[in-house]
């Protein structure tokens, strides 16, 4: 199909505000800066979902590609009840859209602005909230912009948080191990942040988690003033004072939150551990790795018995980001090197050489599906057992794209895996590596 006939096709479908042919657009449910949100619903399943619709053009004369390819990095990473999830990504030459989870309860902070929540039901949102950023900092994910307008809630009354577009990944971390971008809301910012000496994203989200969690009982900010410079020196010195009707359980753990210095701040695994906190608490269903196989192969078999590589839909937007079919500009991002790689050979010698490869380096090999396998090390690391999942897509006839990420285990354990084990290993099927020139000797 030539390119006018993608474009009257297109503007068919926008004249009946329908999607690629997948999705029937509906209503503006809002806009920001760079995009607009719709209502639409998925045309065979009828399922609703959230469409959010990003001009290209504006977000790269902003410099805003990288964070888009970020956020979307993290969305793949974080899969979680408790977590807007993104199903796919699709684009034209213009426009980027990303398919979400369409969550109706709106934001938590319209309950808020309304006045605080009974202990109980704050102790709820709490609990999700805590469950699914402790999920996203043992994918290596921080979110950096908590607070209640990001945490939105379904027709169940459960939390989902979103926009992810502040979250940082462990290659975002300078020598020193820290994250040293500013951002946040001020109101809701850890004060390690605003020192400018680097920080732990951890850490700092669990900061925001303590202000969240202090709105929801009080029913205002902890740190309030009309000078923003005066604002931030309560927060330095966590200068806070609870309502008298918070109890004193609630207040205790709030104390233990707000605290100023990160290195004294209680982690996530004390915060699950306080009486207050496991007061009607169960941790919600999450994908483990032997349940994400499991759902992945009925899924394949729901689909086709014919094994055929899966399309790398993200592929068109990124790619198009650069004049021309060079594909290095895929690799354009600051990604671990050796996440990554394209070749020239077909799907099913690529799984057969990574297998091979996997065997000789004492790793179990785990068929997730044709196209897919997970990788689990035979002895213990610093944080268990190294776990890499490996999956091929096809991006064009010819050429296949190799991806790896860490599934569980150390983020340093897994970029020197790569890097030493995996490259050597597969250097006779690589065309190129991520963040490599193509310049040996192959056609461009």
């Amino acid at each position: 199909m030539d390119c006018q006939s993608v474009e009257i096709g297109e503007a068919m479908e926008e004249e009946r505000h329908v999607l690629f042919g997948k999705y029937e657009m509906g209503r503006l449910l809002g806009k920001g800066t760079f995009a607009k949100v719709y209502y639409g619903k998925h045309i065979v399943s009828g399922e609703s979902v959230a469409i959010k619709i990003i001009n290209k053009d504006q977000v790269k004369r902003e410099g805003m590609m990288e964070q888009i390819q970020r956020e979307i990095s993290v969305l793949r990473l974080v899969r979680h009840p408790n977590i807007v999830e993104l199903k796919e990504v699709m684009a034209t030459k213009k426009k980027i859209f990303f398919v979400m989870e369409y969550v109706k309860g709106g934001e938590l902070f319209a309950k808020v602005a309304r006045g605080k929540l009974k202990e109980d039901l704050a102790r709820k949102y709490f609990q999700q909230l805590i469950s699914a950023i402790d999920f996203c900092h043992s994918r290596g994910v921080s979110h950096r912009d908590l607070k209640p307008e990001n945490l939105l809630l379904d027709e169940n009354g459960d939390l989902k948080i979103s926009d992810f577009g502040l979250s940082a990944l462990p290659e975002q971390l300078r020598n020193d191990g820290l994250l040293h971008t500013q951002c946040g809301t001020p109101a809701y910012v850890a004060p390690e942040i605003i020192r400018k000496k680097g920080y732990d994203g951890a850490t700092a989200d669990i900061w925001s988690c303590g202000v969240i969690l202090y709105v929801l009982l009080a029913g205002f900010l902890p740190f309030q003033d009309a000078n923003l410079m005066n604002m931030y020196r309560k927060i330095f010195k966590a200068q806070f004072e609870c309502p008298l009707w918070i109890s004193p359980e609630a207040k205790r753990l709030i104390s233990k939150l707000l605290v100023s210095d990160p290195g004294r701040r209680i982690t996530i695994q004390a915060i699950i551990r306080v009486p207050w906190f496991q007061k009607g608490f169960t941790r919600p269903p999450s994908f483990s790795v032997d349940q994400e196989s499991e759902k992945e192969k009925q899924e394949e078999d729901k689909t086709s018995k014919i094994p055929s590589p899966k399309f790398f839909n993200a592929f068109e937007f990124i790619s198009s980001m650069a004049s021309g079919f060079n594909l290095s500009s895929l690799f354009e991002s600051k990604r671990k090197t050796g996440s990554m790689f394209t070749s020239k050979c077909s799907a099913s010698a690529i799984m057969e050489k990574i297998e091979e490869a996997a065997k000789g380096m004492s790793f179990e090999v785990a068929k997730v599906k044709d196209f897919k396998v997970k990788l689990h090390g035979g002895s213990e690391g610093r944080k268990g057992r190294l776990s890499v999942t490996v999956e091929v897509f096809e991006v064009a006839p010819t050429v296949a794209i190799v991806e790896l990420s860490k599934s569980s285990g150390d983020t340093l354990e897994y970029a020197k895996f790569c890097e030493e084990d995996v490259r050597p290993a597969l250097k006779d099927i690589v065309w190129t590596w991520q963040g490599d020139n193509i310049s040996n000797g192959e056609e461009s």
